[in-house]
C-alpha cells in the first residue's frame, strides 16, 4: 500500500538536527502516512534519521524516540503493512490523538469573549479572533446570554514596547527606553533587566532590576516614550523569584479603603473585590445617599454599601465614574470629589464643551 507522509518531513539529511526536532518530524510524518510507515521508510523518509551510522544505530535511535512518543501521550500503535512481507508498520492512532470536542456553556464561553478583548489591536488579535469565531461556529454557546456579557476589561492597550519587552525577558538581554515620570513628567534614559510583565489596576507594568539605580523597579509601559531597544547578549542575567502582588503593591503604595453605594446587581466587577459594610454601620453614610427626590423613603435604602480596596486615587475615582449613577463615593473626601469631577467633565463632554475639559482630565 503507498505511503505519503508530509513532504516537510521528507528530508533524505539534516546535520545536526537536535532530538526534539527528529520526534516533531516523526510525529508529523506518522500522523500523515495514509496507512504505515515500516523502519526503513522511516530511515529514509524523515529528517535525522539519515544521520545514524549504522543500522544497530538506527535501531536505537528509532526505538528510544517511539518509547519517547509514547510516554509523552502520543499514541504511536504498531501494524501489519499487509501485502506478501511480515514486516511492521507504524503510525499514530489518529482517533485517539485528536482532541475531544469542545463543549463549553455560555458561561465559559463569555469568559473567554472577555479574556480575548484584552487582546484587541495586539499581536494576536488576529488568531484570538478566529479561534472565538471557530468556538461559536462549533456550537459553544452564545455570550451574550450571559451576565458576562455585560462588562468588559479596563486594561489600557499595551502598546509597541509589549513585544520587544517579552523577548528580552525570554532571552533575558537587557534593555532600553525612555521613560516619563509620573510624579514630575521628567522623560529620562532607563537601562533595566525585565523580569516580567503584568496587567493590574487597568495598565501594564514591568517588573525589572534598574541598572541606573541598582535597585527593582516597576515601570508603568504607557509611560514609555521611545522604542524598546535590546541590548548586550543574551543570558546576561538571572531573574529572582518575587511575588508579583508584592512587588506592585509597593510601586503602588499602600492599599486603602473607599466606602460606596451600588445599586442592587450592578458594578459586578467592583464587587468582585468589595466587602458588605455591616448593617449597624449603614445609618453613618445615610446623609451622602443621593436624596429621594419625593419618591419612598425607602429608596435610601436600595444602596448595597460596600467597602473597596484601592491603591491609586486616582484609578478608584475612574472606575466609580464609569458606572455613572448606579454608584455613588461616599468616603474618602478626596475619591468623591475626583469621581464628581470627572462626571462632570463627562457630562460637559457631551453638551460640546469637550475643549474646555479635555485638559483638565488626568491622562494615563
Amino acid at each position: 500500500m503507498p505511503i505519503d507522509p508530509l513532504p516537510a518531513a521528507q528530508s533524505t539529511s539534516s546535520p545536526g538536527l537536535n532530538p526534539a526536532e527528529r520526534l516533531l518530524n516523526l510525529v508529523i510524518a506518522l500522523v500523515n502516512t495514509n496507512a504505515a510507515m515500516t523502519k526503513q521508510q522511516v530511515r529514509t523518509a524523515v529528517a535525522g534519521y539519515a544521520d545514524a551510522p549504522s543500522d544497530d544505530a538506527f535501531e536505537r535511535m528509532f526505538e528510544r524516540d517511539k518509547d519517547m512518543l509514547r510516554a509523552l501521550g502520543i499514541p504511536v500503535v504498531t501494524v501489519g503493512t499487509g501485502g506478501h512481507t511480515d514486516e511492521l508498520g507504524y503510525r499514530i492512532d489518529q482517533d485517539a490523538y485528536a482532541l475531544p470536542s469542545i463543549d463549553l456553556t455560555p458561561a465559559e464561553l463569555g469568559v473567554l469573549s472577555l479574556a480575548a478583548q484584552f487582546w484587541q489591536d495586539k499581536t494576536l488579535q488576529t488568531d484570538i479572533n478566529r479561534a472565538m469565531v471557530k468556538l461559536r461556529a462549533a456550537g459553544a454557546g452564545d455570550p451574550s446570554d450571559d451576565a458576562l456579557s455585560g462588562l468588559a476589561p479596563s486594561v489600557r492597550a499595551v502598546g509597541d514596547a509589549y513585544g520587544p519587552l517579552m523577548e528580552a525577558i525570554e532571552a533575558r538581554r537587557a534593555v532600553t527606553f525612555s521613560y516619563r515620570a509620573a510624579y514630575n513628567g521628567t522623560v529620562l534614559v532607563r537601562h533595566v533587566e525585565p523580569w516580567r510583565i503584568a496587567a493590574r489596576d487597568g495598565g501594564w507594568y514591568l517588573m525589572c532590576f534598574d541598572r541606573d539605580r541598582q535597585a527593582p523597579r516597576v515601570f508603568r509601559m504607557s509611560r514609555i516614550e521611545s522604542r524598546v531597544r535590546i541590548t548586550g547578549p543574551a543570558g546576561a542575567y538571572e531573574i529572582p523569584e518575587f511575588e508579583t502582588d508584592v512587588m506592585l503593591g509597593k510601586a503602588h503604595g499602600e492599599v486603602r479603603q473607599a466606602v460606596v453605594a451600588v445599586r442592587p446587581e450592578r458594578a459586578g466587577a467592583l464587587r468582585a473585590r468589595a466587602k458588605p459594610v455591616p448593617d449597624g454601620e449603614r445609618e453613618v453614610y445615610g446623609e451622602r445617599l443621593p436624596d429621594p427626590g419625593g419618591a419612598s423613603a425607602g429608596d435610601r435604602a436600595g444602596w448595597d454599601i460596600l467597602r473597596v480596596p484601592y491603591r491609586s486615587m486616582s484609578g478608584m475615582a475612574s472606575e466609580a465614574a464609569g458606572y455613572g449613577a448606579a454608584l455613588v463615593v461616599l468616603e474618602p473626601d478626596n475619591v468623591r470629589e475626583e469621581t464628581l469631577r470627572r462626571l462632570a467633565a463627562a457630562a460637559a463632554l457631551g453638551r460640546g464643551t469637550a475643549r474646555t475639559v479635555e485638559s483638565e482630565v488626568p491622562r494615563g
